[in-house]
């Protein structure tokens, strides 16, 4: 495995702010029929169709619709959500090593 460096918080926060925003959930595009009585297009099977965000919010998955010139950001900041949590991990293994390293050497001297 390639050793490196453990991010310093000033770098960390750098990158963080290059992955503005950050969200945690999935974009899905759905059909769905809409809530007016007599709406023809419904009438006939064909359902609207819609961007829904869903996500966890107190333990309950929450969903909320997103409007169409919104989706493109919404779909970045979920895709930076993941850079973040992927960075997490890989930070929590690092952790670890340096643990380990850190306790040899006092092991040793």
């Amino acid at each position: 495995m390639k050793k490196r460096k453990t991010t310093l918080p000033q770098d960390f926060l750098r990158d963080l702010a290059a992955h503005w925003p950050l969200a945690k959930g999935s974009l899905t595009f759905v059909h769905r029929p809409c809530i007016r009585p007599n709406c023809p297009a419904c009438q006939r099977g064909e359902k609207h169709g819609a961007w829904i965000f869903t996500f966890r919010q107190g333990g309950k998955q929450r969903c909320r619709y997103v409007p169409k010139d919104f989706v493109e950001r919404l779909r970045q900041a979920i895709a930076n959500g993941r850079w973040l949590e992927a960075h997490m991990t890989e930070t929590g293994a690092k952790l670890i090593e340096q643990y380990r390293q850190e306790r040899a050497q006092r092991a040793k001297g």
